[in-house]
């Protein structure tokens, strides 16, 4: 098989602090001989989350087995997911943003066998639905547990305790219309009803008003999808919040703005 060296678009502190974590781990186990040392382990992770390489090229280039890939990488993901922040730590500071923007995104997933509840109708694919929380300059604060699909982002939202959190926390959150009934501090667009069929100027302004604040909130769905291998998960779904988590960390370490 032919290899190539390949870059990471990430810095050297993702790399030190993934290290960090399992060289910490393998301390605490006591284990005295690995394949690949902490540094070679953490690139082999780096590789896999932000570039989307798949455990057979790894295993090639690491020159290790495929079993011994996949098994370094659950094991890196699962020490970083340990470390996420729940949705009331991170609260310290969304809590002094001047407003949140709340969206739910869909992490696409391999058919399985038990294929209707991870179905999304709105998206026309088997998936994960995932929620996502972004500052006012649509960077990604924090993001939710996955949950199915077929989860309306509503329900996901209620689900989560999002709005109800929030809304305790006296922060102003604008959705789009999927959010519509939130009610509390979750702000959504003015829709159309069955005996409204048009909207008056103000709400119309108003709607204009909040699609420019809204669409800010896809500047961090984007970012969460630059790592390859949300592109579309080979895995157990019920490996979704795992790597979303670890992912999390890692942005947040690449950029520690809302770090701590």
């Amino acid at each position: 098989m032919l290899s190539y060296p390949a870059s990471i678009p990430l810095s050297t502190r993702s790399l030190n602090h993934v290290a960090a974590l399992i060289r910490t781990h393998r301390h605490q186990r006591r284990s005295r001989w690995r394949r690949l040392d902490p540094g070679r382990q953490a690139l082999l992770v780096l590789a896999h989350l932000r570039n989307g390489d798949t455990f057979a090229r790894l295993a090639a280039g690491f020159e290790i087995g495929l079993a011994t890939a996949w098994r370094y990488v659950h094991e890196a993901i699962t020490l970083l997911a340990a470390t996420t922040d729940d949705l009331h730590q991170a609260m310290s500071r969304i809590r002094r943003l001047a407003y949140a923007i709340l969206d739910g995104t869909l992490i696409p997933i391999d058919r399985v066998y038990d294929q209707k509840p991870y179905y999304s109708g709105k998206h026309r694919r088997h998936g994960m639905n995932v929620q996502v929380i972004a500052d006012p300059a649509g960077r990604l604060v924090w993001t939710s547990a996955a949950l199915p699909g077929s989860a309306h982002d509503l329900t996901a939202a209620r689900t989560h305790d999002i709005i109800a959190v929030l809304t305790g926390a006296n922060v102003m959150t604008f959705a789009d219309k999927a959010y519509q009934g939130a009610s509390g501090s979750v702000r959504t667009p003015f829709k159309r009803h069955r005996y409204r069929p048009t909207l008056s100027r103000r709400q119309k302004a108003v709607n204009k008003a909040h699609a420019r604040i809204r669409a800010r909130g896809e500047r961090a769905v984007a970012t969460l999808k630059t790592w390859k291998v949300l592109t579309k998960l080979r895995c157990s779904p019920s490996r979704t919040t795992a790597i979303v988590q670890a992912i999390l960390v890692l942005h947040h370490v690449e950029n520690p703005t809302y770090r701590g």
